[in-house]
């Protein structure tokens, strides 16, 4: 697995950022769109509801303008299809007063609660009852409140933010999430008229508008790829280039990457892994098995757990991974136990993985769209011809990925 790959735009980031161009009549350009099959069923509903959808896949770059809507009720069967579709909530309440959708599907990685949503919509004067769908009204309009969220939710976070944006008066959001994805949020909407401070920290303010302008706007780098893709070239002993990372991110991610013995350089953008690393494990202070958990950010991020427990199956020594945000994650082990992997499940939320191990061929289905990337980049190092089923999962989160892994030296296709 060798060559360059061009690190496509945040999927996380991608998702809110089309539900806020809800929020104004006026034209809203997103740049860097990545091509996956969430980023497609969200353009469905945007274009379900009436706005002007216009996609240019070669660019990358799609159009919307929302001047007219026929409809704040989202389709049934698209909601069903992406996580997503939740963020409609803010944006039409925001944009219209209201919205009725339906339960949001996505992975099955654990129970993803609307609590959050709807305590903090509430807060600012919605009115929320669930039932078979999900109606919300603000018929007076919204206004501005002091929210403490009781998790640090992205989603929750990004729908309060679009909320507030054309809410009357000042919302303080407490506990917020503060992902690069939702700084990128926080930047669009502050570039279309909403005054929102402490970007990039975990207590917002925001100032609503009335109207909000359009504009252009580019999606952030994916570092989720960016880390797939990493860890497929390490496990291969692979030497790979990656264009377009963000170095803020990839700072991030040094540290635990340096306790699997992982090098690479970083030049702007642009990131060097050299080719047939000795991947050994750093161990703590007294010979201690060191712990790879994740959380909120700064922390490391839940979405790249799955791809480091394959790394860890190929790296010498012993590690024990905390999943502490989502209770269904780890189920995915079971294959990988299957394929030869030295790893011992604790509980839901943790496992011990002792490498390196020779991985050999097997049947698997994935379960969602990291852990299927994960089995992907697994079959990759193991002997024989390994077979994934369920394989559409991973075009939810990565566009043409058995293109994009061939063009660096993978052998596979889809069937």
């Amino acid at each position: 697995m060798s060559g360059t790959h061009r690190v496509p735009g945040n999927k996380n980031a991608a998702l809110p950022m089309l539900a806020a161009a809800l929020l104004t009549e006026k034209p809203v350009v997103l740049s860097n769109l990545p091509l996956i099959q969430d980023v497609r069923t969200m353009l469905a509903l945007i274009a379900g509801l009436g706005a002007r959808v216009e996609l240019d896949e070669g660019a990358g770059k799609v159009r919307i303008e929302a001047r007219r809507l026929k409809t704040t009720v989202l389709d049934k069967g698209l909601c069903s299809r992406v996580r997503g579709s939740i963020l409609f909530a803010g944006a039409l309440l925001g944009r219209s007063g209201g919205t009725t959708l339906y339960a949001p599907g996505g992975d099955v990685i654990g129970r993803r609660r609307l609590d959050t949503h709807v305590e903090g919509l509430r807060s600012m004067g919605a009115r929320v009852r669930a039932s078979n769908k999900l109606i919300f009204e603000a018929k007076a309009g919204l206004k501005g409140a002091e929210i403490l969220l009781d998790e640090a939710s992205v989603t929750a976070t990004e729908n309060l933010l679009m909320a507030a944006s054309r809410a009357r008066g000042e919302t303080v959001i407490y506990n917020a999430a503060c992902e690069p994805h939702v700084q990128d949020l926080c930047r669009m909407l502050s570039q279309m008229g909403a005054e929102i401070g402490g970007i990039g920290t975990n207590r917002l303010t925001v100032k609503g508008a009335e109207k909000l302008e359009g504009g252009e706007f580019a999606v952030g780098s994916d570092t989720i790829d960016a880390g797939s893709f990493l860890v497929a070239a390490l496990v291969t002993g692979g030497e790979l280039v990656l264009e377009g990372v963000s170095p803020e991110d990839f700072r991030v991610l040094e540290r635990p990457f340096k306790r699997f013995g992982v090098r690479w350089s970083l030049n702007g953008t642009r990131l060097h892994v050299p080719g047939k690393q000795r991947l050994k494990m750093m161990y703590d202070l007294g010979d201690a098995i060191p712990k790879v958990e994740d959380g909120p950010w700064p922390g490391f991020p839940s979405d790249l757990m799955s791809v480091l427990i394959v790394l860890a199956t190929q790296t010498r020594g012993t590690a024990l991974f905390f999943e502490k945000m989502f209770e269904s994650r780890m189920y995915f082990v079971d294959h990988l136990i299957g394929m030869g992997a030295r790893i011992v499940q604790c509980d839901p939320h943790r496992v011990v993985v002792t490498g390196p191990t020779q991985l050999h061929a097997a049947r698997v289905t994935s379960p969602d769209i990291r852990a299927g990337m994960s089995l992907l980049i697994a079959a990759l190092c193991a002997k024989g011809e390994t077979t994934i089923l369920n394989a559409e999962s991973i075009d939810r989160g990565y566009a043409g990925v058995e293109e994009e892994l061939r063009r660096l030296g993978a052998e596979m296709r889809r069937m």
